[in-house]
């Protein structure tokens, strides 16, 4: 195996599953975590690829971060989030962080419906799309705080911890990067 990917199972994935952990806990990714993260991606990437390692950790350090700025901005997750996007961006360089977040997106939808439907509250969801249709409408109210991921949860609807199918889905892509089970 690759010694960067040995390397990268050893310092991202329990750094990604505690983030997760206390995003789950705490619904917040701690700052400290990913400027870690973010620094040990960084230092592996240039000693195993040299300049080139540097780069292809700042392009995906800036896909990770591109991907989630625009619902960060429009009050739809947190800060911590994006990231932790980042973070994994460094490891991954830009594909595989596409790649990473498109999986974390669909497990993030699947996880939602499920958490939706067990908990009885479909109801409320479908009001809530409501506002997130009204919400689309203007740049004003799109970019406000209303509608925001905090003002349904003062309401009492659930909040998904993002962290979470972000993780999932970063983990099932590095494990199919170390395990060759596609061209990534």
């Amino acid at each position: 195996m690759d010694p960067f990917w040995v390397v990268t199972c050893a310092i991202l994935v329990p750094g990604v599953i505690l983030a997760s952990w206390i995003d789950y806990a705490q619904r917040r990714v701690p700052n400290w975590l990913n400027a870690a993260l973010i620094v040990l991606g960084f230092a592996a990437q240039a000693y195993f690829h040299g300049f080139g390692g540097m780069t292809a950790g700042f392009f995906g350090l800036l896909v990770g971060f591109g991907v989630l700025i625009i619902p960060w901005a429009m009050h739809g997750m947190g800060a911590g989030d994006v990231k932790l996007m980042a973070a994994i961006g460094v490891w991954f360089g830009p594909w595989m962080t596409l790649v990473s977040f498109a999986v974390g997106a669909v497990l993030g939808g699947i996880i939602a419906v499920v958490m939706i439907v067990s908990s009885g509250r479909l109801q409320a969801a479908c009001a809530n799309v409501g506002v997130l249709m009204v919400k689309m409408q203007s740049r004003e109210t799109a970019f406000g705080e209303f509608g925001s991921a905090k003002s349904f949860a003062a309401g009492g609807s659930q909040l998904l911890p993002y962290g979470v199918p972000l993780t999932i889905g970063s983990l099932i892509v590095l494990a199919g990067q170390v395990f060759q089970w596609w061209g990534l």
